[in-house]
């Protein structure tokens, strides 16, 4: 994979990003999930991102370069991954939602839980984040030439088989529709609507 992949607004690169592999090594372990589920946030033209109002010392890794791991933590319990898109000072990033474990499944169980089903070992961004073994030490991490973070090419996802609709539990811009999906696959989030929600138009 190469960085023309990823230089493109979110909303672009969100779908192509399924079928696409995240890889985090650790002393623990390796574990790699293929991404079943993504939402594209579009910078400071998106009311649900997290640069909507600026640049800030918490969100400067999503205004580039794109190919870096933009990471936050959500509720202050997950972390959450994101992929840092399109063009160098404009932000925009692809929250990774949910993958399928392809490597490292014991390991990502110990981090999830024993009686945690393989399907939702990565099932929503907080339990990406956990089962990777991702923290704040990765955000800024390069994803395209890094050893302890790596997004790399995987199995594409047909064109039939992807799904789109709104984001899930954000309170503005919740129904643009940036939310890609692999259709009818178990480890793919619920949709949740945010109690706060309120229709809003795209811009």
């Amino acid at each position: 994979m190469n960085i023309d992949f990823l230089a493109h607004p979110a909303e672009e690169v969100a779908p192509k990003l399924l079928g696409t592999v995240l890889t985090r090594k650790t002393s623990e372990g390796t574990v790699s999930i293929a991404i079943t589920e993504t939402e594209a946030y579009s910078g400071m033209a998106d009311p649900a991102s997290h640069a909507y109002r600026g640049r800030t010392a918490r969100n400067a890794t999503m205004f580039g370069p794109a190919g870096h791991l933009y990471v936050y933590r959500s509720h202050g319990l997950h972390w959450c991954a994101n992929v840092v898109t399109g063009t160098d000072g404009i932000a925009s990033g692809v929250l990774i939602r949910a993958g399928r474990v392809i490597e490292g499944e014991e390991l990502a169980r110990k981090r999830r839980g024993a009686k945690v089903e393989s399907p939702r070992l990565a099932r929503g961004p907080g339990n990406v984040g956990q089962a990777l073994g991702i923290t704040a030490e990765c955000n800024g991490a390069d994803l395209l030439t890094g050893t302890s973070v790596m997004l790399s090419e995987g199995e594409p996802v047909p064109a039939a088989l992807i799904r789109v609709g709104p984001r899930v539990g954000v309170s503005k811009a919740h129904d643009w529709q940036h939310r890609f999906y692999r259709a009818d696959d178990p480890t793919v989030s619920a949709y949740r609507l945010s109690p706060r929600a309120k229709p809003s138009a795209e811009a």
